[in-house]
């Protein structure tokens, strides 16, 4: 171990001078990029942090994992009592066919996976903590799952805000923030929205954004699905450098070409969820020989360990692999292997150096930072967002002159009173369409969310009261427009009160939806929120009081009406427009006849009473506080039962 430490705190030096294998010199292609001995301590004081902390060793024992089938379906085992030991300043990648169990193993490493997981996974040879082992560790998964509307820049501002103690100033974020950007060669790429970003630059700035907190272990899980050849080389070296500098390093690798295979410093190979070989890159053509099915010359030995994990050579070739690794216990083909401390031994070090973590929180900042800094991030994303900003704001404008030309100047008259009645109506049905655009959207922010979230970067209470607040100018500013112009080219009373009660239906329906789309958006896919949404929907509106009066409902369908919230929206719109004891409407001379031309009886015949109008005020703000929380917690599921 102690010449592991010493080889990761010389990294730096020995790759500036040239000591270091071609591999490693290959890394560093331009000298502000390397890490060197004579880099200023202004621009590197964040590593020697890291290379001061204790490197992670991570073992595991009898891994197992039993995947549920479903329901009545009962259990299938994915990994067999697999073993393992990944040491400190390696990048390891976990190889194996696919279906084999690679990114399972890796979710269960992280710590990402905790259901149906039996066996023990130590870190330093002791059990592993999981709250204090995710503080040292991060999880890059496989999609490249960043903000689209970002810049480089901002993104790792971002980070560093949410990521990096309130201690550390600007400035110092700064630095670390430029010290990774030239690291990661995204110094060109920094003012670029991240939507117009290549492949290989999304990669690397998903490295970056998890390294601002200098984590021990990274995992990732294939690094290099998407990249062509040379982002696929030049992605891998990147790692092979930051694990230099002392960190341990796992990704899961599909099937790495002949060059990418040496740039790795050790391998696990797993096939059917068992563990094939464990062991240097360069150890695994003598492997091969061991068990008798010698790697042919000029042979990619990633791609004949595939193949043989596949079982094209026979199956008796894959038991004898088997029993020579011993399920992963077998460290024989491992380089240094006999540099590495007993596990017990490590145990007493980790004891000796380990201190009481008292902070519960798994966060770094407070949460009102959390929430300060998630308001700012959403609404660069509003400035730039064209579908939910932009479109949204001349959808309103649009709808409410096209409604206002349809039904203008009804609102005084009394041969159309069931006009202004529908009028009514169709603004309600204007206002559920946000609804659908969070159904649509909310599924690609869930992505996000799963990863930032687990990642330390806030508490999910902190997001969800973010999502709440940012929306509420934008819904209010829409609500205004719409309304104003709905209501003035309709013709209905000119009085500050009567407008006031209407704007604020209009605000309490779009809060509701918005819940509601969230509660959708937070439970199904988009394909199947789709189809829930409006099936939902429809009933809803049937209770509500068209194109069927309440009352004249069959009773053992009565119930419908109180859990309708349009029902309360419909009822509070008619009170404002027509109750208050408004005076009777003008009937024109040139209508042939007013049925109803008093406010009130027009309410008795639709079966709506002018006088609950704060009754169902309060209605519909109760709707939104269930709504609200019931999205909180359905999105609280869903996160736990991803895992």
């Amino acid at each position: 171990m102690e010449a592991l430490i010493h080889e990761a705190a010389n990294c730096a030096e020995d790759s500036e001078s040239g000591i270091r294998d071609k591999d490693d010199a290959d890394v560093c292609e331009k000298p502000s990029v390397c890490f060197s001995s004579n880099s200023t301590n202004t621009n590197h004081a964040m590593f020697d942090k890291l290379l001061s902390q204790s490197p992670v060793d991570i073992s595991f024992q009898n891994i197992v994992y039993n995947a549920a089938l479903g329901f009545r379906k009962g259990h299938k085992k994915i990994l067999h009592n697999i073993n393992g030991r990944f040491p400190p300043g390696q990048l390891i990648g976990i190889m194996g066919p696919s279906g084999a169990g690679k990114s399972i193993l890796l979710d269960i490493l992280s710590g990402y996976r905790k259901t149906g997981v039996d066996g023990t996974v130590l870190v330093n040879g002791v059990e592993r903590d999981l709250r204090s082992f995710r503080k040292i560790s991060c999880y890059i998964m496989q999609d490249d799952r960043l903000q689209p509307l970002l810049t480089v820049e901002e993104n790792l501002l971002i980070a560093a805000d949410l990521k990096l103690p309130a201690a550390i100033s600007r400035e110092e974020k700064m630095k670390i923030i430029q010290q990774i950007v030239e690291i990661l060669r995204l110094t060109d790429s920094v003012q670029t929205i991240i939507s117009e970003l290549s492949g290989g630059q999304k990669k690397r700035l998903s490295i970056a954004l998890e390294l601002i907190n200098n984590p021990l272990v990274m995992f990732l899980d294939e690094p290099t699905t998407g990249l062509d050849g040379v982002s696929c080389n030049q992605c891998l070296r990147l790692l092979k450098q930051l694990a230099r500098q002392g960190r341990t390093i796992i990704c899961s690798i599909h099937q790495p070409s002949a060059s990418m295979f040496q740039v790795l410093d050790q391998v696990y190979v797993i096939a059917n969820g068992n563990c094939l070989y464990q062991g240097s890159p360069a150890n695994i053509v003598q492997f091969f020989e061991d068990v008798d099915a010698s790697c042919p010359v000029y042979h990619n030995p990633a791609d004949y360990v595939i193949e043989v994990a596949c079982g094209e050579y026979g199956e008796e070739v894959v038991h004898k692999m088997l029993q020579l690794m011993e399920k992963g216990k077998s460290l024989t083909y491992v380089n240094g292997a006999e540099l590495l401390p007993e596990l017990n031994v490590l145990k007493e070090r980790a004891i000796e150096e380990s201190n009481n973590d008292d902070d519960e929180n798994l966060q770094v900042t407070s949460q009102w930072n959390q929430l300060k800094v998630l308001l700012r991030r959403s609404w660069y994303k509003m400035k730039r967002d064209r579908t939910l900003t932009y479109m949204r704001i001349f959808t309103n404008i649009f709808i409410g002159i096209m409604l206002g030309i349809i039904f203008w100047e009804i609102g005084n008259d009394a041969s159309r009173i069931k006009d202004n009645y529908n009028m009514l109506i169709s603004v309600m049905m204007h206002h559920i369409s946000p609804m659908m655009l969070l159904i649509l959207t909310f599924p690609t922010e869930m992505s996000i969310l799963i990863k930032e979230h687990f990642n330390r970067w806030y508490s999910l209470k902190m997001y969800f009261i973010s999502v709440t607040l940012v929306d509420i100018p934008l819904s209010v500013l829409c609500c205004i427009i719409f309304t104003s112009e709905v209501y003035y080219m309709s013709g209905q009373p000119l009085e500050l009160l009567r407008f006031a009660m209407f704007f604020s239906i209009c605000v309490l329906i779009v809060l509701i939806v918005q819940s509601f789309g969230l509660m959708v958006g937070a439970v199904f896919d988009v394909v199947s929120g789709n189809f829930v949404g409006p099936a939902i929907a429809i009933p809803t509106m049937m209770f509500a009081g068209f194109p069927i009066r309440v009352r004249d409902l069959p009773n053992w369908l009565y119930w419908g009406c109180y859990v309708s919230y349009l029902r309360y929206a419909l009822e509070a719109m008619a009170a404002a427009i027509y109750g208050m004891q408004r005076g009777k409407l003008k009937c024109p001379e040139d209508a042939d006849f007013c049925i109803i031309a008093a406010p009130s009886d027009f309410l008795d015949d639709i079966g709506i009473r002018g006088d609950q109008f704060w009754e169902d005020v309060g209605a519909l703000i109760l709707f939104v506080i269930v709504f609200k929380i019931s999205a909180y917690l359905l999105l609280r599921r869903k996160i736990m039962k991803l895992r």
